[in-house]
């Protein structure tokens, strides 16, 4: 293999990889306090990526302020979820719960179908097509170097919040012990609906980004989950750095294959490597959890 695809290939994975950070930090959130698997994750993220779409072509004009909207959209609709529907069956094990989200998920696919079909959509944004760095041996699109510079801002804004401020000693405090934090005088299931706030959100920016780069149609949440779960079972669940780290090293698996063998073996070839990784470390890299 030439030099020069190597190098594109390993640069081109690092920027994949932090767009695939981003994507299964949310995941990661929810079940690191919550011990829940989301499976409406993906589709939360398409329910944004279809805000922002909607909202900037049809009202601002401005991809910028449709997110910004967008976000406080998703921000509410989390906590609304999370507050009257999640929060009344959470104390029941994870069955229930994780069999709620798989009914958010077949309900926001549906609804989103009755609205835009099943067509393939992206978001224009011209600028981020082009190259921002040619050389001889790589060139960068603006809109990889965009998702990685935004997700990498993103995840460590998330970890800041959760070691630096009050809210975030408040989820860790219920994260370890739920009874404990209670006795304390942390309203649990508020900090429950706040957390799923903070993951739509994530999803919401993911979103957008996913809609820059790629196309989607109103089912993509599904093909977006798969990758969340990758993600987040290579850097440890619950972990927000393993998050990232994750994100990499599934980024780099699958260009690099992709460059060794040809993209049918893209995803083949990622998924291979999270199952040696957990062969080898079943918590994932940097996971200290076991799910209960």
């Amino acid at each position: 293999m030439q030099t020069q695809v190597l190098i594109q290939s390993l640069i081109k994975g690092l920027l994949l990889g932090g767009l695939y950070a981003i994507v299964g930090l949310g995941m990661s959130l929810i079940f690191g306090i919550m011990r829940m698997t989301n499976i409406a994750h993906g589709d939360f993220m398409i329910l944004g990526t279809f805000f922002c779409m909607v909202i900037a072509q049809q009202f601002t004009g401005s991809v910028i302020i449709a997110l910004l909207i967008t976000v406080g959209i998703m921000a509410v609709l989390g906590f609304l979820i999370q507050s009257f529907v999640i929060n009344r069956v959470i104390d029941k094990g994870s069955e229930p719960a994780l069999l709620v989200t798989f009914g958010l998920s077949i309900l926001i696919q549906n609804i989103l179908f009755q609205f835009f079909g099943a067509d393939p959509r992206t978001i224009s944004t011209p600028a981020l097509r082009s190259n921002i760095v040619n050389t001889q041996w790589f060139s960068i699109s603006g809109s990889y170097a965009l998702n990685f510079v935004v997700a990498v801002i993103v995840v460590f804004a998330v970890y800041l919040i959760m070691k630096k401020t009050s809210f975030g000693r408040a989820v860790r405090a219920t994260s370890d012990n739920v009874a404990a934090a209670e006795l304390m005088g942390v309203n649990t299931k508020r900090i429950y609906a706040y957390t799923l706030s903070l993951t739509v959100v994530t999803a919401s920016i993911a979103g957008l980004l996913i809609g820059q780069t790629f196309a989607f149609y109103t089912y993509t949440g599904t093909q977006w989950l798969i990758i969340a779960f990758g993600v987040v079972v290579i850097g440890g669940m619950g972990s927000i750095m393993g998050t990232l780290l994750g994100g990499f090293v599934l980024g780099l698996a699958q260009l690099i294959s992709s460059a060794l063998f040809g993209t049918a073996y893209q995803l083949l070839s990622g998924y291979a490597v999270m199952l040696i990784i957990l062969a080898l470390r079943p918590r994932g890299l940097l996971g200290n959890m076991t799910r209960k």
